[in-house]
């Protein structure tokens, strides 16, 4: 493997640091200017720009990859490749953070951590080393009799006087020997209190909320400081509160010129424009690509923003998707799924152990848009939803991978239909009947399958239908439901299908009608 770099507006520190290695770039073609003609490098599109190459190769006989960075000039014009050292890369800006290693040594003083780095750009030299091993070489340590150590070394001190002359050991006692500044660089570390009281505990001590807030406070200094910094960090929001990543998304915004934030967190990605916002996925093969986000036209960038959380950002994240009708089938169907992998695991499985995000629609109309919104994206793109007309179940399969429709107006019906009187008035026992329904049905029981109709519609879309199929037996959830569970399994667990539109799945046609 092989990778060119060009940096280009090089500052006067850069100019000086890297003068033997500075090629000049010509900024209205970008291109680098190679022509036999040394006056033409004062045309003012013409800058000195600097080339690195990375070079990564599989060493059989170690059995692991092994990599460099040169100098490209130093590849051709030098008996041997010169290294663009971890310091020549920070002069160019480039700083990566491994958050776990950078957190656990960031306010330590050990070379490389982030304080090192500030006190470095600041030019400050601590002056503390020779005072503290001044300080130490001279304490004793345990020497209060209370202790009980000085007792023990006096006796030793007696004993040794029976076989050497006195000169030879006189009095031992315990003190810190052999320090050096690296031995101080790796102990001393900053104490933070860890609350509102005095107590203070090692930074490395601190929750990784905290030590990530206090690594971003750093780095902020850092490119203060100077100014050509690049940062990389890894998920930033890792245990920090929705309040504070939007501040550091804020923050860093203002902090530098251009930033590259890689998030699963709503509260971050909320934060950006459709135009500022990529998707990020590998396909079958292990190729990575990005994908902008296209909004179909009946989903208005003010309905984006305002459902961002509850309805987009999940599906953005996933590599399945269920695009539901509307919100009693999104609540109900995972519910049956997950209840059936509970009840036969060999058989069924819940969508979010396959990975399927269950998204509302809000109406039969909006499924194709939504489907083609994130087929677009590389999801791989599911539907559910009731009796269709021609039209439009044309229009969501073309969009769509599987399509589950059963043939009820509603989903209420399927179920009411086709379960079990035992479980309608088990359910009904359970049920916390509102005065109105109480009022109209005395003996809920006698009537469970009217009483039981009117309440899943008046909790329509507030959980009332997955709550009764959360406490069904296989037997007791309908056909189609179980058969479509089957369906989703099937169309996951294999190799994925390379083609768009699947055949509805019939009730009572069985799992292979899905496929």
């Amino acid at each position: 493997m092989e990778i060119e770099v060009a940096i280009a507006d090089l500052t006067e520190e850069q100019k000086a640091k890297f003068g033997d290695y500075i090629e000049f770039w010509n900024a209205a073609t970008d291109t680098f200017y190679e022509e036999a003609n040394p006056a033409g490098v004062d045309a003012a599109q013409i800058t000195e720009a600097l080339r690195v190459t990375f070079q990564g190769w599989y060493n059989s006989e170690e059995d692991d990859f092994e990599g460099r960075t040169c100098f490209t000039r130093s590849l051709t014009e030098s008996d041997t490749p010169v290294p663009f050292s971890k310091k020549d890369k920070q002069v160019c800006g480039f700083l990566y953070l491994r958050s776990l290693r950078t957190g656990s040594r960031a306010l330590s003083l050990e070379r490389g951590s982030l304080l090192d780095i500030i006190l470095r750009l600041k030019v400050v030299r601590p002056q503390m080393w020779e005072d503290t091993i001044t300080t130490l070489a001279d304490y004793s340590v345990a020497s209060d009799p209370d202790l009980g150590i000085s007792g023990v070394l006096e006796s030793i001190n007696t004993a040794l006087k029976k076989y050497v002359p006195k000169e030879w050991g006189i009095e031992p006692h315990l003190k810190v020997s052999n320090l050096t500044r690296e031995h101080l660089r790796k102990v001393i570390t900053a104490f933070i209190a860890t609350g509102e009281g005095s107590h203070a505990a090692p930074f490395y001590r601190q929750g990784t909320g905290t030590i990530n807030m206090l690594v971003l406070a750093m780095l902020s200094q850092i490119a203060e400081d100077k100014q050509n910094v690049i940062f990389a960090m890894e998920e930033p929001e890792t245990a920090i509160p929705p309040y504070a990543q939007k501040r550091i998304v804020h923050e860093i915004r203002k902090l530098a010129s251009q930033t590259i934030f890689t998030s699963h967190s709503p509260y971050v990605l909320e934060e950006f424009a459709l135009d500022e916002t990529v998707v990020l996925g590998r396909d079958d093969k292990g190729v990575l690509a990005k994908r902008a986000i296209a909004l179909p036209d009946s989903v208005k960038p003010k309905r984006y923003r305002q459902e961002f959380r509850t309805r987009f950002c999940e599906g953005l994240l996933a590599r399945r998707i269920l695009v539901a009708q509307g919100a009693t089938e999104a609540a109900a169907f995972p519910v049956v799924c997950r209840r059936l992998s509970e009840l036969k695991p060999d058989t069924y499985s819940s969508l979010e152990a396959l990975g399927i995000c269950t998204i509302d629609a809000g109406s039969q109309n909006s499924i194709p848009d939504m489907a083609k919104l994130y087929g677009e994206l590389g999801k791989r793109v599911f539907a559910i939803c009731d009796k269709q007309d021609a039209a439009n179940k044309a229009l969501i399969e073309a969009q769509v991978e599987l399509l589950l429709m059963h043939d009820e107006k509603g989903f209420e019906d399927l179920v009411l239909k086709n379960t079990t009187e035992e479980a309608l008035k088990r359910f009904a026992k359970l049920v916390d009947w509102p005065p109105h329904l109480a009022a109209k049905y005395p003996d809920v029981e006698a009537s469970a399958s009217d009483a039981l109709r009117d309440y899943f519609g008046w909790r329509k879309a507030n959980w009332g239908i997955a709550d009764f199929l959360a406490q069904c037996s296989e037997a007791e959830i309908p056909a189609w439901l179980r058969e479509a569970c089957i369906a989703v399994k099937d169309n996951c667990a294999p190799a994925p299908a390379a083609a768009v539109g699947g055949a509805p799945v019939e009730p009572g046609a069985g799992a292979d009608a899905a496929n």
